[in-house]
Order: structure tokens, then sequence, then C-alpha cells
């Protein structure tokens, strides 16, 4: 009786370790799959990234470089139509892809060119106080990093959604400069949204306050694109889908008018003007040789292969470079792996994981008989 009993003890200890021993597996996978795919991952991606030399070393030219980041359409969801699952995934990848470019590219100053929120247009006060403070928790920055913000038309509404009070609500926030100058270079921050050329008080101010920054000009920051007829001409791998491209851009919509854009390019005479909303890449050469470049979304809501813009700029050069941040599917594919390979272990654990040769030898035997 006393064998008996001590060789189930022995059984019962072994079954115990066999289980602690799978638990330890299972809890060592999961933590490794999570570390990589929500820490790691955007360090090994944003790392490879680096900045852009300009044609005239500034230390030669005796000019000052700045370092930029352009970024756009960063869509933080509201209170109606985000999900909690969705902002929580959407947010958690700006917010880790943020803070590894800060801390990896050390830039000095950053742009964010127009729709920072998706229900600004809309919200109500305290949702407004939500989005605004879930806003500063995921773009936090040291003081030496200047954040400069653009509103878009998802924070103050198209032209006629928009009034004088989400205006002010946006810059209450934001304090946006119209005419940022810093190390020689100067920049202008457009609302754009208000360039509907109606006349309306709104547009008025608009476009008063370009015209009397204009003769400072030689860098613009805009929300809308600069007219153009459609993104057919647009490449690379984060331009709008091939069954979108010949797509017809709405002025007012897409783009501004061609008027508008005239204006612009007439009252401002930028060497460089860049520009968020369409959440796709672009590049149009404008009249005189002005560059347009459109920067895709930030999000993975908008885009599986989101990026951001780095720029080295003088007062007479500039050069750009593209940094590419982890890929959706690319999380996703190895969220999928690392399930099947649990479900492999425990399947060989409990020993209903036959060997391939079984498997088919027993799969023959059943067809031989029917």
């Amino acid at each position: 009786m006393a064998l008996i009993r001590l060789g189930f003890g022995r059984q019962h200890l072994c079954l115990l370790r066999r289980r602690s021993l799978l638990l330890s597996k299972l809890i060592a996978v999961v933590f490794a799959v999570l570390l990589f795919c929500e820490f790691l991952i955007y360090y090994l991606v944003i790392f490879r990234c680096d900045w852009p030399e300009v044609k005239t070393p500034a230390h030669n030219s005796g000019q000052e470089t700045l370092k930029a980041m352009f970024l756009a359409d960063t869509h933080l969801l509201g209170e109606i139509r985000g999900h909690w699952l969705d902002k929580l995934r959407r947010e958690w990848q700006m917010e880790r892809a943020f803070q590894t470019a800060l801390w990896l590219l050390q830039p000095e100053v950053v742009f964010i060119l127009g729709d920072i929120f998706d229900e600004g247009k809309w919200s109500s006060p305290q949702a407004w106080a939500d989005d605004v403070q879930r806003f500063q928790k995921i773009f936090r920055h040291p003081r030496h990093v200047l954040l400069k913000v653009v509103a878009g038309n998802h924070d103050i509404g198209f032209h006629y959604q928009m009034s004088t009070y989400k205006i002010k609500r946006f810059e209450k926030v934001f304090n946006p400069e119209r005419l940022f100058s810093w190390k020689g270079i100067n920049f202008v921050m457009v609302n754009s949204v208000a360039l509907e050329g109606d006349g309306c008080n709104l547009c008025s101010e608009a476009e008063a306050e370009i015209i009397e920054i204009s003769h400072k000009l030689n860098c613009s920051r805009e929300h809308f694109p600069l007219y153009r007829r459609s993104d057919a001409n647009c490449s690379g791998d984060d331009a709008a889908p091939l069954e979108e491209r010949d797509i017809p851009f709405k002025e007012r919509y897409d783009a501004l008018s061609r008027e508008a854009s005239q204006k612009l390019l007439w009252w401002l005479r930028p060497r460089l003007v860049l520009s968020g909303h369409t959440h796709s890449a672009c590049e149009v050469l404008h009249g005189a040789g002005t560059m347009e470049i459109s920067v895709p979304s930030f999000s993975w809501r908008n885009r599986n292969n989101p990026s951001f813009i780095m720029g080295m700029l003088t007062p007479t050069e500039y050069a750009l470079a593209k940094c590419y941040l982890p890929y959706e599917n690319t999380v996703l594919a190895t969220y999928c792996v690392a399930v099947g390979f649990l479900a492999v272990l425990m399947l060989a654990h409990f020993k209903l994981l036959a060997s391939p040769l079984l498997f088919g030898w027993n799969l023959l035997r059943k067809l031989k008989t029917t």
C-alpha cells in the first residue's frame, strides 16, 4: 500500500512539474511577443532612418542646420466614432512611434500638419478637453523640442462648419504662430480651410494675415494640398492605391481651389510646401519650381504603412528623407505566428500532436478501408 501511494505521489509531482514547465514556456512566449510587437519593433524600424544631408554642408557655409520632423493626420478618435479597442490600439501605436522617434532621432522641431483629432469639428467642450489631454500624453516632448501644429478640417470643420469658437478653441490649446522663424528659416502655418475665397469674415482675416507676412516667407506648411487634378502622377509605396489615383479631386474638399493655390504661391513664394489631408504621399512640382510634398498619415487607422518626413533645413538649402513606421500587417502576422506556435506547444504537451509520418500512415489506412 505504501509503495502504491509513493508511486502515485511521484506521478502527481511529475505532472505538476510538467504543467509548471508548460506554463513557464507559455508566459515566456507571450512576454517575448508582446515585448517585440509593442516596443522593440519601433526601435528596430526607426533606427534604420537617417537624417538627410544638405548639398552645401552647414559648417562650410556658416549657416546653422535645423532638424525638423513632419507628420500629418493623426486623427485621434473621439467619443462618437471611436471604439475603445480601436482607440487603444491606434493611439498606442502613435505614442510608441513618436516617443521612439524623439529618442532616436533627436529632432529640434516637430510639425503636425492638420487633422490632429477625428471629431474636433463637432466635439463637445468635455470631449474636446478629453481629446486634448490624450494628445498631450501621446505627443509629450522635452522642453527643448518645439511642437508646432496646423489646424485641419477635422479639427475646426470645413468652411461651412468652421466658426470663430472652434478656431479660438484650437488656438487656445496649440497657440499656432502664423509666422515662425528659427535659425534664419521662416515657416508659415496656413489655415488652408479658411481659403475658400468667398469673402467670409474668417476667410478675409486669413488672407489678410498671409498678405501681412508674405514679405518674410521662404517656407510654407499647410493642411490642404495645393490644387492638383488628382493623384495620378503620384507614386511610391505610400502613395494612394492604384484604383484611387485617377479619381478627380474636388476643389475646396480634397485640395485647395486653383485660385487659392495661385494666390498662396504668388503671395508667399515658398521654396517648399508640405501638406497633409490625403493620408497618402505625393510630390508635385508647381509653377516657378515650387516643390510640394504631401505627408502620409501617421496612424495605422489610415494606412498600413504610416511614415513621417525628416528634414535638414538651412536658410538656403533643404534635404528631405522619409522614415517608415512598422507595418501593421507585420505586427498582426507576428501575433498570428505566435498563436500558432502556442497551439502547437500545448498540443505537443498533451500528446495530441502526432508525428507527420504516423498521421499520414493512419490516413492512408482509413482511405484503404473505405
